[in-house]
């Protein structure tokens, strides 16, 4: 670990360190997930298929803290893993580490035309009014599916 990266490590309380470790495996076995299964036997352990709307449940304070938690860590740690964990994986690691805690999020998958109209693909997590992952484009996507837990 280099100088740097150690007083950052030392900086970070053990509720951060924890949920880095979390990160690291969760989107481990959602990356290997993706890639060696067929998306429908992913598709259950995400929750049930649902019209894609924007309500949400509210959020305790309490639970805002454990989903922009989780979204930081799963973001911090995807872009520093040896292989490149894309939007689906964040999501999908997203996804299970708030279920784990009994916190009810909702996935999203959207397409667009890209350049040269090819399509593009994008998924993205929310947890309450809380963008887990994927924030930052999912707006000029558009849903055609979204996974959620039943309601309580």
């Amino acid at each position: 670990m280099s100088p740097k990266l150690a007083d950052k490590w030392l900086e970070l309380d053990w509720a951060r360190r924890f949920a880095l470790f979390e990160a690291a495996w969760t989107l481990v076995a959602a990356q290997a997930a993706i890639r060696l299964l067929p998306f429908r036997w992913i598709s259950p352990g995400l929750g049930h298929l649902a019209e894609a709307n924007d309500a949400s449940p509210q959020l305790s304070p309490q639970q805002a803290l454990q989903a922009q938690r989780i979204g930081w860590a799963v973001q911090a740690l995807a872009h520093r893993l040896p292989w490149d964990s894309r939007c689906l994986a964040q999501a999908v690691a997203g996804k299970w580490m708030l279920q784990r805690r009994g916190l009810p999020s909702t996935l999203y998958l959207g397409v667009s035309h890209g350049q040269e109209n090819w399509l593009e693909a994008h998924a993205w997590l929310r947890c309450g009014a809380e963008f887990v992952t994927g924030e930052q484009q999912h707006a000029r996507f558009k849903v055609i599916a979204a996974f959620t837990e039943d309601p309580l």
